[in-house]
């Protein structure tokens, strides 16, 4: 950090040409700015300024040294900024992934509110229900719904379960089926993330069936899911949230209501640190807190 100084200083002087008005801008004493520019000199073997009773200029070895650190210094400066305000609560950047949903409905009320309190701080945010690689794509923190973590290479927080439900139109054939095993593969709409096969593992507290959903119709997003249920399409497993509305208007029901999936988790995961910057703890705990306190399995957050 010493040579950093001794850099600024001497870029500072090549831009004001004055000695005197340097040392006021960085808090120093107009000596201390001609040792520090003295001594660089001496460690670089050139003459870095021409000084006359009036100004000082800089010779042709300082321009070219000036004009090739500049950016080099620039960029340093910004990294230390950068990392100071990493570890404050109330001051930096973050650079957040979320579902579609999550970042449409809830997240907008959350991150106004927490940046009513720290308006000094800025936010990068990334909607995809796609599970991105949160340290390849450099993000502070995922915001995730999905099955339980298995992902050994990151840190992660459970906030609460997200039950899902089978669902079909009223009045068609699936609302009227006893049993799961009368679904015929091509019926069952799967939720993936690549709009490919879905496996879809259904409990009845004593029986356990699978059934591969998604052989005639997938995609990647649960509210288009439930507008092909309720136009008859067949039936799909999705969590609460996205069935909320038709299930209150009465475009889907709730079928086989004795059998249930695995819960989703609403889940926080973070690159692997040894400690939360206290800018992401602080978002983390605030999220956590202003998330609605009712998870109803049919509803959804109410």
């Amino acid at each position: 950090m010493k040579n950093f100084k001794a850099l600024r200083t001497f870029l500072l002087a090549a831009e004001k040409k004055n000695f005197a008005q340097v040392a006021r801008e960085l808090d120093m004493t107009p000596a201390a700015v001609t040792r520090a520019i003295a001594t660089l000199e001496s460690d670089l073997g050139v003459q870095l300024f021409v000084r006359t009773t009036r100004q000082v200029s800089l010779t042709t070895d300082g321009a070219v040294y000036a004009a090739q650190i500049k950016p080099a210094l620039d960029a340093l400066e910004i990294a230390r900024r950068d990392v100071m305000n990493a570890n404050k609560a109330d001051e930096g950047r973050l650079r957040i992934t979320a579902p579609v949903w999550l970042g449409t409905t809830i997240l907008p009320t959350i991150i106004a509110d927490f940046q009513k309190l720290y308006p000094r701080m800025s936010f990068q945010l990334s909607l995809s229900d796609e599970l991105v690689d949160i340290v390849v794509d450099d993000y502070d923190l995922a915001i995730r719904i999905s099955l339980q973590p298995s992902d050994k290479f990151t840190i992660w927080r459970k906030i609460c379960a997200i039950p899902r439900i089978l669902v079909a139109a009223p009045g068609s054939r699936f609302a009227a089926l006893d049993h799961p095993a009368e679904l015929k593969p091509d019926e069952c709409l799967a939720h993936s993330g690549e709009s490919k096969r879905e496996l879809w593992v259904l409990s009845d507290g004593g029986s356990t069936i699978n059934i591969s959903a998604g052989r005639g119709f997938s995609a990647n997003n649960g509210e288009f899911l439930a507008d092909m249920a309720a136009e008859g399409l067949g039936v799909a497993l999705l969590p609460g949230f996205n069935i909320a509305d038709h299930l209150r208007n009465g475009r889907l029901v709730h079928v086989f209501k004795e059998w249930s999936p695995p819960q989703l988790w609403l889940t926080l995961y973070y690159p692997p640190y040894q400690k939360l910057p206290p800018r992401i703890a602080a978002f983390s705990k605030f999220f956590e807190q202003q998330l609605p306190a009712d998870l109803h399995p049919e509803t959804g957050f109410i």
